[in-house]
């Protein structure tokens, strides 16, 4: 059973249709990532499932969460799906800058509901899972992007919620930043905490999401893992790139050229057959072959084959 399902959801904001029927599930101890361009509606969704935003039409139905949850079947029918065993990270940072890091923990806490012994533990641990112990009696005004961004997403999960709903987590921080961030989640994920988390960085979701979800105009255009994606879309063809000493006297039958026609490059569906055609076709030319990249398809391509080129703003 999911722990978490939304059905046909339908919102408006006057003339705009944010969300025109998305449905999705998140199962336990899953990291689901949800992309699609911006103004996709990936924020309303996120907001629909938090009580944020009522929706005009259906349904936010949460499984079994455990002894603080509702109990299975705990649903919103176009209004708040308010749960106490969900979390919500914000995209944008929800920290007060003149507290210590150790205070922000304990006011975020409160507001959840922790209190004595189990406020204290949890505390601890935040500040432990974030690396930031020994700097928690310091004002979080003073901290790196990186650093608010870790205590931000502790200060959503300190009642250890079994849903935990992200919103672009690692925006605007540093590579070491988001790989220690990502590091944090999957800790999540293996207490069984289902993170669903939307983000713009698709080498990101490509390499940390075992499944992903595409929301495009306010609609689902594809979901399932990489590998199902590829082959939905864009098929699993490879794409070999020869770059050339120089550009070829005449067009080699197979490939095209970029960069004036040094490098060619040509797909291919058996690397280990046609890659040695491809070469040995370069060198006939009478072309001294400089370098040679295979490169997959990515999830860059399945999401510019669904959703398009043109610049959204």
């Amino acid at each position: 059973m999911p722990i978490l399902t939304v059905r046909d959801a339908h919102k408006s904001f006057g003339a705009t249709l944010a969300l025109q029927g998305v449905s999705l599930e998140l199962h336990r101890g899953e990291l689901l990532g949800l992309l699609g361009p911006n103004g996709a509606g990936k924020t309303t969704l996120v907001r629909a499932i938090s009580g944020r935003v009522r929706l005009d039409r259906g349904q936010v139905v949460f499984g079994e969460m455990g002894p603080a949850g509702a109990g299975p079947g705990s649903k919103s029918t176009g209004g708040r799906a308010d749960h106490p065993r969900l979390g919500l990270v914000t995209q944008e940072i929800a920290l007060y800058p003149l507290l210590t890091t150790r205070e922000n923990l304990e006011v975020f806490g409160r507001f959840n509901g922790l209190v004595g012994d189990r406020l204290r533990r949890r505390v601890e641990w935040a500040l432990e899972w974030t690396g930031l112990g020994d700097r928690s009696r310091e004002p979080i005004g003073r901290f790196s992007g990186g650093m608010k961004r870790r205590i931000n997403i502790a200060c959503g999960v300190l009642h250890e919620p079994a849903v935990v709903l992200l919103d672009e987590p690692t925006a605007g921080v540093d590579p070491q930043s988001r790989e220690r961030i990502y590091d944090m989640l999957e800790g999540l994920t293996r207490t069984g905490a289902s993170l669903l988390l939307t983000t713009h960085q698709l080498e990101e979701a490509e390499a940390r999401c075992p499944r992903i979800l595409i929301i495009d105009r306010g609609r689902v255009v594809a979901s399932g893992t990489l590998a199902e994606l590829v082959a939905q879309t864009v098929g699993s063809e490879r794409l070999v790139t020869i770059t050339l000493d120089q550009a070829p006297a005449t067009p080699i039958a197979g490939f095209r050229g970029t960069d004036g026609g040094q490098r060619l490059e040509a797909p291919v569906a058996d690397v280990a057959a046609d890659l040695p055609r491809l070469i040995r076709a370069a060198e006939t030319a009478g072309r001294r072959v400089l370098d040679v990249q295979v490169r997959a398809p990515s999830l860059q391509s399945v999401f510019i084959h669904l959703t398009g080129r043109e610049l959204r703003e």
